[in-house]
């Protein structure tokens, strides 16, 4: 049991977030996910693949990575947009963690639901856990090429996936499933209720609106 406990504190996650014109949504999606993992007690790392937007997304990621530290949030861009697989083989490149969490800038998913994907993963020593889309009444919602999805991988299979994969853009998340379970790895899934984003049918809350503001005003004066 010891073992089992050393292993775990020595796990890192490394999150790959592929940004392309996310200037409004960086800050807030970076903080949340700073006090997921600052709660959940796990040591991190948010990568920021920024493929060359024009809105000033890259800026905005260097103060995020003077704010947090370089160590926490590494900016890696590129110049140009080049697609959503070859971001995260850009990303993956520089990751330093033994897991690897795929997500998105945009929001559509509220990095809450991270400890629970972690948590999953320790419970059956899986090498991947997906996130599933529920509706509020718990239904499934149907699968849709373009819904987004929060994934868990360990960096390995990651790797293998990726040198299996020959999609471009949203299709690559349903080829990376498709690819895992012909190659016969274990996916656990944890259900992400579909009301659950932080923009969208359920809002992010006032409090937790103000609570971000009050903590970016505490690292602006504190840096």
């Amino acid at each position: 049991m010891a073992a089992a406990s050393g292993n775990r504190a020595r796990d890192k996650y490394s999150v790959l977030l592929p940004t392309y014109n996310e200037r409004e949504n960086l800050p807030l999606i970076v903080w949340l996910l700073v006090r997921s993992f600052q709660e959940s007690g796990g040591n991190f790392e948010i990568i920021v693949i920024d493929d060359g937007s024009p809105d000033g997304t890259r800026e905005v990621a260097e103060q995020l990575e003077k704010i947090y530290g370089s160590d926490k949030i590494l900016l890696r861009p590129r110049a140009k947009k080049l697609g959503l697989g070859t971001a995260y083989i850009h990303g993956m490149q520089h990751a330093t963690g033994n897991f690897i969490i795929i997500m998105d800038a945009d929001l559509s998913h509220h990095p809450k639901f991270i400890p629970e994907f972690i948590k999953k993963q320790k419970e059956g020593n899986f090498d991947i856990v997906s996130g599933t889309r529920y509706k509020g009444n718990g239904g499934v919602y149907g699968w849709d090429l373009k819904r987004k999805i929060i994934r868990l991988y360990r960096k390995e299979v990651l790797q293998k996936l990726m040198e299996k994969c020959v999609s471009k853009g949203y299709v690559f998340q349903m080829e990376m499933i498709v690819r895992a379970r012909q190659l016969g790895y274990t996916i656990g899934e944890v259900p992400i209720s579909f009301v659950d984003r932080v923009y969208g049918e359920s809002k992010l809350g006032g409090n937790e609106i103000v609570s971000f503001l009050k903590g970016l005003l505490t690292l602006f004066a504190t840096t």
